[in-house]
Order: C-alpha cells, then structure tokens, then sequence
C-alpha cells in the first residue's frame, strides 16, 4: 500500500471474507486486509482484485456470533470474520464511520450546537411496542436531536415532533407526540450543559415561530401569538380548526396575507376544489429546497366520495417572503383502487386527517427537503443524488411521500398552472396503479 493510501485509511485489520450473490451462492471467499475509510471500505485479498465498497452502497449492516453481515443495494451479501480480539474495535469504528456519512446525508448541511455527551437511554414507544436501550451519542442540531448508536443507524427526533421535555434527578425524558418517549441518563458532567444547549435551542425555535406569526398577525395578543406557535412549531402546519378555535380572526387574517402575494389565483382556485374546513398552513425558515428566508407553506385537501370528480390528493404550495411560488406538489390520500370504491365520505374525512399529519411528520423527518420526494428513480442512481437513496433506508418518512407522490406542476402562467392542476387531478383518479405518476412532472424535473 502506498504512502497516499496509508494516509487515508483510519483503520485496518486482517479478516476472513464471504462473498455471496443475490440468490445467496457464494461468489467468492478467502482472507483479506479490512481497510477503513472515511466514505468506503476495501478489501485487500491474496492474488485477487481489490474490493472497493462505498457506505452510500450499503443497504443495512448487522453482526452475529463475531461476524458482519453487510447487504448491498445491489443485493450482494458480504460477510467479514474472524477479526479475533478487535472484532468490537472495528465494528465500532465501521459504525461510527458509516454513521458520520448518513448523518451528513440526512441533516444535509445543519449547524451541530451540542455534541460529545455519552449517554444511556431507553426507547419506547406505545404504539409499536417497540423498546430499546443502549449506549448513544445524543447531538444537538438546528433542527433536531440525533441519537447516535454503536450498533444500529442515526435516529433522528424533530423539535417539531417534541411535546414534552423534563430534566431532573440527572435524567432527560422526552415524549414525542407519536408516543415515542426517550430517557437519557448517566450524561456525566455534561448533563447540565447539554439541557442548557437543549433549553436554548428549544426556546429560539419557539421564539423564532412567534416572531414570524407576529409579523404576520400583527393584531394578536402575545397569549394568543404563543398558543397558535405551540401548533406551528418548527414549521409544522397546523390544522384549520386548531387556529379557529383559539381564535375565530386568525384563519381569515392568514388568507388575506396570501391573497396579497403572487400566486393569490392560484390559491383561490385551490379554495374553490378543496376541503376547506382541513386546510392547512405553516411558517418556516430557510431549509425547503432552494427557498430562502422566511414562506408559508399549506397543504390543501381535494376529495369526494364521487370517485369520477378530480381529487383524491393533497397539494403543498409554498409561498417564500418576497411572495413567489416556486412549483406546487401533490400526494395521493388513499389508494386508487380504494378511492374507486369510497361512498362513505366520513371515511375519507378520517384518511385525510390521518394523511394531513403523516404529511407533516414527514416534512419535519426530511427537514422540508422537496428534491428528494420528486426526483426519478433512475436519477437516483446518480452520484450527485446517490445521498437521497440512502436517506430512503434511513428515513421512512421520504419513502412514504415519494410513494404518495403524484407529480409536480411548477408555476409559470396562472392558466398554464391551472390547466396543469385539472389535468394531474384527472389522471390521479382515472390511473390505476398507485406506481404511475404525472408524466408532466418527470419532463420538469430539471427546472
């Protein structure tokens, strides 16, 4: 190896390799050279190529009686063994690395505030039963809280998804409004600094909320101005109903914002098809796709229980702070085949509800990033966008809108925009897999 690749390599350690093929038939095996790098490993093997693996490649990683198992996307299978007493050491750091790129590809640029406390903690969640503990890293960004583990990927929880915190008797408890609940304990001296960073962090976010709604209500009593941000937080929409019913202005007040910007037709339009009682509307800051500054952004229910009428899809539209829209997405509420079938229009009610607050919680999961939800499979595949492929393992929420996802109508003249809307609302109920989306919107992807 030469001084370039030494110089590179974080670590390495002589192993046993099984190669396997997607039917599980070896391929090939023999002893090599593990050599850890920042974005892939290699394997050095006695009188064969050398085999290079990028992290982006990996589909998952799990170990089991002293050996790794390592499932690629390409459906390869690589087993490492008999790494002898630095089995842990290795592991640890092939986690740790693997880790470092996956949080870069899912935070996608944030500013760290508070990292380096090692922790204890306990996962439990209500509804999935699901329970888990274990040593973790916990690290404070713009957005979120990232628990990082030796043993299994980065875990990501939004403020915006956090409705309860406590800190006493040296122990954090969080509770989501998900049921989730996480307890960090034995924090060590860095216990009282990281609630003060995490006290902070949570503070601005509530503070950056209210200032953003007092420019835009700027009538309402501060009282007022706090209760609607508990239902803004961080960017989250809130609900129609929610808002009327701490105060019966704030709704119509909104609209007569948006109906002073540039795409107040377009949201007229959207007003006359839609549901308007679960419409909703959110503030956010920076970070949704290439808008900056500060936009509102609403979700916009269309549906009836006459199949034949266009709907049957939620549309996002976004308006940033010099009052332009950039495109206008769309998601499916319920299967197509289903939507057929629907006569009972409180059941649609209920799905939407239930879709309007997925919606949300994947928004805040993919920290309001539209790229990934609309891009095509085969630009997946190329390495500018290879980080979003990975996300998608890792973040089950942009699987779940990239699957919903109808197409995307981007804003050039308003009769051009609303020919579009009719014609994607037409075809969402006359398709009949859920797999078709809007062919407009694959010739648009590069806009």
């Amino acid at each position: 190896m030469d001084e370039e690749k030494e110089l590179n390599t974080i670590m390495e350690c002589p192993s046993s390799y099984l190669l396997k093929d997607e039917n599980g038939d070896k391929i090939e095996d023999g002893d090599a050279k593990v050599l850890l790098n920042e974005e892939n490993f290699s394997l050095y093997t006695k009188f064969k190529d050398a085999l290079l693996i990028p992290f982006r490649d990996i589909m998952s990683i799990s170990s089991e009686q002293y050996k790794i198992q390592i499932n690629l996307y390409s459906s390869e299978q690589l087993i490492i063994f008999n790494l002898g007493y630095r089995f842990e050491d290795f592991l640890r750091v092939f986690l740790k690395l693997r880790n470092a790129l996956l949080l870069k590809d899912m935070l996608m640029d944030e500013t760290l505030r508070k990292s380096g406390t090692e922790a204890e903690y306990v996962h439990i969640n209500k509804s999935t039963k699901i329970r888990e503990n274990g040593q973790c890293q916990p690290k404070l960004y713009d957005s979120a809280l990232i628990m990082i583990s030796d043993s299994k990927e980065p875990l990501r929880i939004p403020y915006g998804d956090i409705i309860e915190i406590k800190a006493e008797n040296n122990t954090l408890n969080i509770l989501t409004e998900y049921d989730d609940q996480f307890i960090f304990s034995k924090m060590g001296r860095q216990y009282s600094s990281f609630v003060k960073t995490f006290t902070e962090v949570m503070n601005e976010i509530s503070l950056e909320t209210q200032t953003s709604l007092k420019k835009l209500l700027p009538k309402a009593s501060p009282l007022i101005i706090r209760k609607v941000s508990k239902f803004m937080k961080d960017g989250k929409a809130a609900k129609r109903t929610d808002l009327e019913a701490i105060s019966s202005t704030i709704w119509s007040e909104l609209e007569e914002k948006i109906k002073r910007t540039e795409i107040k037709d377009e949201y007229e339009l959207f007003k006359s098809i839609a549901k308007k009682d679960k419409m909703c509307i959110g503030l956010k800051q920076g970070l949704m796709g290439d808008l900056t500054g500060e936009y509102i952004w609403f979700l916009i229910p269309i549906y009836s229980n006459d199949s034949t009428i266009p709907g049957n899809a939620i549309a996002m539209e976004s308006i940033s702070s010099d009052g332009g829209g950039k495109a206008t997405y769309f998601f499916r509420i319920i299967s197509r085949n289903d939507y057929a079938k629907v006569k009972d229009l409180s059941y649609l009610h209920q799905k939407t509800d239930d879709y309007l607050t997925q919606v949300n919680r994947c928004m805040l999961a993919i920290n309001f990033r539209r790229e990934p939800i609309y891009l095509a499979e085969e630009k997946l595949e190329e390495p500018e966008y290879q980080k979003y492929k990975t996300a998608m393992i890792n973040i089950p929420e942009l699987k779940i809108l990239r699957e919903s996802f109808i197409g995307r109508i981007v804003h050039s003249s308003f009769e051009q925009w609303k020919t579009d809307v009719i014609d994607l609302l037409t075809f969402n109920v006359t398709a009949t897999s859920d797999k078709d989306k809007w062919e407009k919107s694959r010739k648009k992807d590069s806009l």
